[in-house]
């Protein structure tokens, strides 16, 4: 039976044999199985798929697995995709390697399909409870007194990422990117965004953008500003992009947005003015017809 929304897998296998029984085992399982049987076929489908995880054999002719997981981390859209290598090489020197380029799991040959399925489930499991984690956290923030998001609720509290999270918070309103933040805290873009993705599920630049759509959200409810001010406010070069940025977070236009979150909010000033002129209105009916 296929499950509903049923997660993509992506199997990076040379050998042919070893590939379709993978895929044949995760296609029973439940999931959307696809193959390529090289690097840079691999790389292809994670471009035209963005599978849910990718499972990839380390030592390949033409591009080996280091290769494919370096080029799917520097890629911000590919970065946090789950990422297992299988390997016959055991030895400590090639597992530390594949860690640091930003795999997520290493599994060594021979391996049974349950076993290969079990790490699956598990790294899937791990993706989820941080993707709803961190979901919650942002949507649970209460205001602050002056209607502003409380950023210790829109980032989350990795200890050895407060760093990465307190330079966009003192900066995304300056129009920075992710080469600014990995030179501000001294790694590289690569290094950071695998390290980011790891721990959070989203990339440093998901979280720039995570920032700014909290602060837009604030502008637009409880300012009158237009939205070419609270663009440049934000860093942003022009409003097209700001407003294009919103839709696609937000699914709707931020002119749409305000009109949606501020009704029903009348200033104290507006409140008292209608008051007036009500009882302005009863006064003048008359007392009987």
């Amino acid at each position: 039976m296929i499950r509903e929304s049923s997660k993509k897998i992506l199997v990076i296998e040379d050998d042919a044999p070893t590939r379709d029984l993978f895929l044949k085992g995760i296609e029973a399982e439940g999931f959307v199985a696809i193959g390529a049987e090289n690097g840079l076929v691999g790389i292809q489908q994670v471009q035209e798929h963005l599978p849910d995880l990718v499972i990839c054999d380390l030592m390949m002719s033409g591009m080996d697995g280091y290769t494919v997981v370096t080029k799917l981390r520097q890629d911000y859209v590919t970065a946090v995709i789950p990422f297992i290598f299988l390997t016959a090489s055991n030895t400590m020197a090639s597992m530390r390697k594949a860690m640091d380029l930003g795999a997520d799991d290493y599994l060594t040959k021979p391996l049974t399909v349950n076993h290969l399925l079990k790490a699956i489930a598990i790294r899937l499991e791990k993706q989820a409870l941080l993707r709803y984690s961190y979901a919650a956290n942002f949507h649970q923030a209460p205001e602050l007194s002056d209607g502003s998001l409380n950023s210790e609720f829109i980032f989350p509290p990795v200890t050895h990422l407060k760093e990465v999270f307190d330079y966009i918070e003192a900066n995304y309103h300056k129009g920075i990117t992710l080469s600014d933040v990995a030179q501000a805290v001294g790694y590289s873009s690569a290094y950071l965004t695998t390290q980011v993705g790891k721990e959070t599920g989203e990339t440093v630049n998901v979280w720039i953008v995570k920032r700014r759509m909290a602060a837009a959200c604030t502008l637009l409810k409880n300012t009158n500003q237009t939205i070419e001010e609270i663009a440049t406010q934000l860093g942003y070069q022009t409003a097209c992009h700001f407003s294009r940025q919103f839709r696609q977070y937000h699914n709707l236009a931020p002119t749409i947005w305000r009109k949606q979150n501020q009704f029903g909010q009348i200033p104290k000033t507006a409140k008292l003015q209608v008051i007036k002129n009500r009882s302005s209105w009863v006064n003048d009916l008359p007392l009987s017809s």
